[in-house]
């Protein structure tokens, strides 16, 4: 999956985005940002090259995942 993030506030020097997976899903890998799961959290945080968004800006990463049940 590829998810875009667009800032509709203040500039930022980094970001963090933060959901819920359905039981059973599981993020495998994760690419242009940190990509880490506990239980159904799921967090993707910036890395040291894309964590500035200019107001009106985005910013896109990408993970893979696995579902099983």
């Amino acid at each position: 999956a590829q998810v875009s993030i667009t800032n509709t506030g203040a500039a930022v020097s980094s970001w963090t985005l933060t959901w819920t997976f359905a039981a059973g899903q599981q993020v495998t890998s994760g690419w242009n940002a940190q990509v880490s799961q506990s239980g159904t959290a799921v967090t993707a945080s910036s890395l040291s090259y894309n964590g500035s968004v200019a107001a009106g800006g985005s910013v896109a990463f990408g993970l893979q995942g696995t579902w099983s049940g």
